[in-house]
């Protein structure tokens, strides 16, 4: 008894203490939690729509995907990309066969298409976009057959010095530039940037075919200068452009080119574009001008991505322009009645099994007098400042030609095109490469282009041609 009662009187143990002081702790600490929430937080402003560091929305804003629109396939989303810089690679390697079967393996008359039965590589393309805050900048630079066949276009390089045409020859698209916040966007760039004149692009991966119609192959594929892109809402483009020539390096005469580039998507499936250009391109002739108008629409009819028959779209390109002005030397002056130009291209588009398979068909032509647009054969070596005496491009020169393309292209992903490709090809006048071909015995000689005593080139109205190529863009 005692002992019990002094059991009761005893004091509590630090067990009973600790166990006490768990039970309150649990019990209490959802109405301590609730006591100790603090008070809501005003709601932070919405974030800008476009990352400081993402480049594509922030210089292209158009919301819609025209990845369907000639000129415009690309990767889903950029694959190599690290802060504020989105690297870009480049690969085009064909396989082209003239049923010409010319000696020397040498085509002429195109400005994507240069040797016969044997594999090259077209373009080696490294580069990409660097973007932080509005500024801005892109490189892309051109190894292979592109690197010595475009700067050979050009004949204003050869006025003055310092060589332009090495210069930039490895360099496709080079250009720095500032975006302002305004309207939907506006980016003022300076350097080299691609035309897009003609629709096609540059870059061969990016088209339905790998041989465009002339419009595309005989017109501008880059201008060195200046352009302002205004993006009035996410459906119109205004872009003007103050730039040194035609497909230029330097400058023809004192004069710069001018032009503007008018691109309108009121629908996902429907673009229109416009390019407008004046200049004066006449090596040594300042007082000749050019006037050049560029207009093509493009259609998707049928979008079933799922689909067996996949995708179904349409382009027409139309060109017109003339030259007109003194003559060369002595010569008489040209007018737009005798030396002028207009053409055509369109194309339809058939995708099959969930975009895995595209079928192309289409084609176009011109009509040329004066030639001033043709792309002259490489004779002996020949180029655009040069010229050659076997192909003349003296004012009212005569020349049509029209063409038709049959592509089919298998595209595993967005990033790889494996393309098969067949090219009929005619001209009111001999100028692709026979089977004699157009280099003279034991290679060039003399000056680029000149007469070779006893020989001449074996130049015929027609050509017909197959091509394989595996294109690859990252």
């Amino acid at each position: 008894m005692s002992a019990g009662v002094a059991r009761a009187a005893d004091p509590m143990t630090p067990s009973r203490w600790i166990t006490r002081a768990l039970i309150a702790s649990a019990t209490l600490a959802p109405h301590a939690a609730l006591a100790q929430t603090p008070p809501a937080q005003p709601a932070q402003p919405a974030q800008p729509a476009v990352d400081p560091l993402d480049y594509a929305p922030a210089l292209t804003p158009f919301s819609e995907d025209f990845s369907w629109a000639p000129a415009s396939y690309a990767p889903a989303s950029p694959t190599l990309r690290s802060g504020a810089f989105t690297a870009e690679l480049r690969v085009d390697v064909p396989f082209h066969y003239s049923f010409n079967n010319p000696a020397d393996n040498t085509l002429g008359g195109s400005s994507e298409v240069f040797r016969h039965n044997e594999l090259q590589l077209t373009q080696l393309g490294l580069g990409g976009d660097f973007y932080y805050k509005g500024v801005h900048a892109r490189l892309m630079t051109q190894f292979g057959m592109y690197s010595q066949t475009t700067p050979r276009n050009d004949p204003s390089a050869s006025r003055g010095q310092w060589r332009l045409e090495d210069a930039y020859r490895y360099i496709s698209e080079a250009y720095a530039g500032y975006h302002f916040n305004a309207l939907a966007g506006i980016n003022v760039q300076a350097g080299i940037f691609m035309s897009y004149v003609g629709l096609w692009s540059y870059y061969n991966f990016d088209n339905w075919t790998y041989q465009p119609s002339y419009v595309s192959s005989n017109t501008p594929w880059f201008f060195n200068g200046v352009r302002v892109q205004i993006f009035v809402n996410e459906r119109l483009k205004i872009e003007p452009w103050i730039v040194n020539g035609w497909q230029a390096y330097g400058k023809f005469n004192q004069a710069p080119g001018v032009g503007l580039q008018v691109r309108w998507s009121p629908a996902e499936w429907l673009t229109v574009i416009g390019n407008q250009y004046v200049g004066t391109d006449t090596l040594g002739v300042p007082g000749r001008f050019r006037v050049h108008t560029d207009d093509s629409v493009m259609v998707r009819m049928l979008e079933r991505p799922s689909g067996a028959l996949s995708r179904v779209a349409a382009s027409l390109t139309v060109d017109a322009g003339c030259e007109f002005g003194p003559g060369s030397g002595s010569a008489p002056a040209v007018s737009c009645g005798e030396q002028f130009f207009m053409g055509f291209m369109a194309y339809v588009r058939v995708n099959f099994a969930r975009n895995l398979l595209g079928l192309t068909v289409g084609g176009g032509a011109i009509r040329n007098p004066g030639r001033y647009l043709v792309l002259l054969p490489p004779i002996n070596g020949a180029t655009a400042f040069s010229g050659t005496p076997y192909f003349t491009a003296n004012p009212r020169d005569p020349f049509d030609a029209w063409d038709v393309q049959t592509t089919l292209d298998v595209m595993p992903t967005r990033n790889a095109t494996l393309r098969f490709e067949f090219t009929h090809r005619a001209a009111s006048v001999p100028y692709f490469t026979g089977p004699g071909g157009i280099t003279p015995p034991g290679g060039n000689q003399g000056p680029q282009g000149s007469m070779v005593p006893g020989w001449s080139p074996d130049l015929v109205p027609t050509e017909d041609r197959i091509t394989a190529a595996l294109m690859v863009r990252l």
